[in-house]
């Protein structure tokens, strides 16, 4: 199973704003903490905006920050907003699945139970959990930001 981008940058957006919980974060800011198109995070920020998830200031002086508090924030349910489709197979589709197999198959039930770990997993952390160790998040943002990648150091 692999999640779309979508999903990844939104969470990547989160972080960040849990990262800077005490000021308003530019959309610009945060694609270049992770070099990515501010084009694409403008989408996903209006999606949290409007889910209630961080509250944008339009504006000279604007910007975004988390409208909850990280404890509140609870990763599965982002996971489950941002992705169209958990099918990861295609008897999970029960309008269009045409697998000849489907009905005597044991690997539909088994493939529906790891799903359902996985979001067992993802429904008990939230983007506190994910942020504890913020320290270490910021210097690895920062090296990103700054072109060096991490581990890495920058030659003269």
């Amino acid at each position: 199973m692999k999640l779309t981008d979508y999903t990844d940058y939104t969470l990547r957006v989160l972080i960040y704003l849990g990262l800077h919980q005490d000021e308003l974060v530019t959309i610009q800011q945060v694609a270049d903490g992770y070099r990515i198109s501010k084009n694409h995070l403008m989408k996903i920020v209006n999606q949290l905006s409007q889910s209630g998830v961080v509250a944008a200031t339009r504006g000279r002086n604007g910007g975004v920050r988390l409208a909850l508090p990280p404890e509140r924030i609870n990763i599965g349910a982002i996971v489950r907003a941002t992705e169209a489709d958990f099918r990861i197979v295609e008897c999970f589709d029960q309008v269009n699945n045409q697998c000849v197999l489907s009905p005597a198959c044991r690997l539909r039930a088994a493939m529906h139970e790891a799903l359902e770990a996985f979001f067992r997993v993802l429904d008990g952390l939230t983007l506190a959990d994910v942020i504890a160790n913020a320290g270490q998040i910021r210097a690895l943002v920062a090296e990103q930001s700054l072109g060096e990648r991490p581990g890495r150091r920058k030659s003269i």
